[in-house]
């Protein structure tokens, strides 16, 4: 088959191996359509991720497919059939799973290979993470339920309810469903923040109420306290991974508010935050990593319901043969959503 093989930082290639062998418990999926994901550009940049894969090694995780290929032991799906895989499955047994912590499972599964013609589902995300898709559900649309339930986890992490004032900084493809979600789901009052007047016009039609273009100079906390009669923002989401915008974000909030470092930094970084505030003003201060089970589910039923679907967050469709060229682009086009790469 064809496939996409990482071999370092920005070191991929475009190769032909072997169908990758399926064990008793495990599924054969011909690969329908992989979507590039922020994850992705930034393992491409750094050439690995510490606990996600390491060079050389096949890659990309956000997928949906055909069943073309059963275990001997697998009676729960049949070939044929239309699923999206997680790329992940945790234990159930280990000392975070018994808590309901299971994305911080100390065995945690991890799955890459979706940029090819075909992938292999291991025999634990078989059991745990594979679904099929309702016909009425696209191969693209069922492959953003991975992204999209680690922004669930995001969401229900920082407590948002109903009518609460949400600032969204960063539009990418995670801020924008966080933008869409809290505002289609939870109802919320959505500030969306970014760098660019066409992201924050997109964040508009997913539903945004309030826009502020962060460019040098922009009193970005004088903006907000305007916004919300002098309080800040009841949650604040900091969906980048830059230092200088976790610290900016905890100057956003509210006295009482929460904010989500939901955008990982690079390895080594530091942050520095005025605990003064952090203190007095009660400050709750989280960070979301990865979904479980239970919100891939709930992702994909968000996806049934049309509250997310391809067209608003898939802005590209390429072949495979193409991947380092979209890489490489995506590299320096930050307000890119998603491509389809159609193996």
């Amino acid at each position: 088959m064809t496939a996409a093989v990482l071999y370092g930082k920005e070191q991929l290639q475009i190769e032909t191996v072997d169908v990758p062998p399926i064990g008793p418990g495990d599924v054969l999926v011909r690969v329908r359509a992989a979507l590039t994901c922020g994850t992705d550009v930034k393992v491409f940049r750094r050439g690995y991720h510490a606990r996600m894969i390491t060079p050389p090694a096949l890659f990309g995780h956000e997928l949906a497919g055909d069943i073309v290929a059963l275990g001997e032991n697998v009676t729960d799906f049949k070939i044929g059939q239309r699923v999206m895989a997680a790329n992940s499955a945790p234990c159930g047994e280990c000392y975070y799973c018994r808590r309901d912590q299971e994305n911080l499972c100390s065995d945690l599964l991890f799955n890459n290979g979706a940029y090819a013609e075909y992938i292999r589902i291991p025999e634990r995300i078989v059991r745990k993470n594979l679904h099929l898709l309702p016909d009425h559900v696209g191969y693209q649309d069922a492959a953003l339920a991975e992204p999209l339930a680690c922004v669930l986890r995001g969401l229900e992490e920082s407590n948002l309810r109903p009518g609460d004032t949400i600032a969204v900084i960063g539009m990418g493809p995670i801020g924008m469903m966080f933008v869409r979600l809290a505002k289609s789901v939870y109802g919320a009052r959505v500030i969306a923040i970014g760098r660019r007047q066409p992201q924050l016009d997109r964040a508009a039609r997913m539903g945004a109420d309030e826009l502020i273009v962060n460019t040098e100079g922009t009193d970005v906390v004088g903006a907000v306290k305007r916004m919300t009669e002098g309080r800040g923002a009841d949650v604040v989401i900091e969906a980048v991974g830059l230092p200088e915008l976790w610290e900016l974000a905890t100057r956003l909030l509210r006295r009482g508010g929460v904010v989500n470092f939901f955008g990982g930094c690079a390895t080594g970084t530091e942050v520095h935050l005025d605990t003064h505030l952090l203190h007095y003003s009660e400050l709750t201060c989280k960070a979301s990593f990865h979904h479980t089970p239970a919100l891939i589910r709930k992702a994909l039923d968000s996806i049934g319901r049309r509250y997310i679907t391809a067209k608003d967050f898939v802005n590209g469709v390429e072949p495979l043969t193409n991947l380092l060229e979209v890489m490489q682009h995506l590299m320096s086009h930050n307000g890119h959503l998603k491509t389809a790469i159609i193996p």
